[in-house]
């Protein structure tokens, strides 16, 4: 196992925890897990190809580790290279964080690893915590939210999930730890952890209880759209052999409305700025 003191220090700092197995990264919101598609190769597109345009690079320099597809924005995919650490193969991710979503994300080092990891969220044996400031205040402290979601899409606005029936299952469990009157409303700090994991599950279900996670550009309205969205996946915890905790410091973009709320962040460290997009 290689020290991650010999990663980049912008990436250096988004380790929470690592053993010979298991990788726990600081994922940063606008980070999707997978790569986007290159865009089509238009006279206009293969003008902007040169090396020189990546990062570092000069002429047509191959493209190094950590550095995205020409033409694509970066993924947790550029990562990965770097990430090894003296490892056969680069690390995968078990689970999946929507891409505004900040914080906890675990990754296999191992093959045997992958699997077994795989099962405890398979399984429901990882426990989550996540974190959100919403719009609103909710009518009771704490609660369980049990509504089934399904992926409904239109040509005009794309794909969304809703709360339906005939979904799959999604359950929630969700508690109040603080809240800050504002002159536009209410805001509060939840507590959220989920029994499922359904894609946009917190998003909609804080929506589904009157207090929309504040800067969600597709479940909120008005206010809540600008902005971060101020979702984070506080904390994971995994009944492995010694058992593994890690937590993840709320990222700068969302400290102001945390603090606001009652949220403790004097032990958040500082982050290193992550590298130009290139494109």
């Amino acid at each position: 196992m290689r020290d991650p003191s010999s990663l980049p220090g912008w990436l250096a700092a988004r380790v929470l925890h690592i053993r010979p197995d298991v990788l726990v990264i600081d994922k940063p919101a606008g980070l999707p897990i997978d790569p986007g598609r290159p865009p089509a190769a238009t006279p206009t597109a293969l003008a902007a190809r040169p090396g020189r345009n990546a990062p570092g690079g000069g002429g047509n320099t191959p493209r190094g580790k950590g550095q995205p597809a020409r033409g694509t924005k970066p993924s947790l995919a550029d990562w990965l290279p770097l990430l090894q650490l003296g490892r056969r193969h680069p690390p995968q991710p078990v689970h999946r964080l929507d891409t505004d979503t900040a914080g906890c994300l675990v990754l296999g080092r191992t093959r045997p690893s992958l699997g077994l990891l795989g099962a405890l969220f398979a399984d429901r044996r990882a426990e989550k915590t996540y974190w959100a400031v919403v719009a609103g205040r909710p009518r009771t402290a704490a609660g369980t939210l049990d509504a089934p979601l399904r992926k409904v899409s239109t040509r005009e606005a794309g794909w969304r999930m809703e709360a339906h029936p005939e979904g799959q299952p999604a359950r929630t469990a969700w508690r109040l730890l603080g809240g800050a009157e504002t002159g536009e409303g209410p805001l509060s700090w939840l507590e959220l952890r989920p029994e499922t994991g359904r894609t946009h599950q917190l998003r909609v279900h804080c929506a589904l209880l009157g207090c929309p996670i504040l800067g969600d550009p597709l479940y909120g309205a008005g206010r809540e759209r600008g902005g971060p969205m101020h979702l984070l996946a506080r904390a994971i915890a995994l009944p492995l052999d010694p058992p593994l905790a890690a937590e993840a410091p709320v990222p700068p973009e969302m400290a102001a409305a945390f603090a606001r709320c009652g949220a403790p962040l004097a032990a958040t460290p500082p982050r290193l700025p992550l590298p130009p997009d290139p494109s």
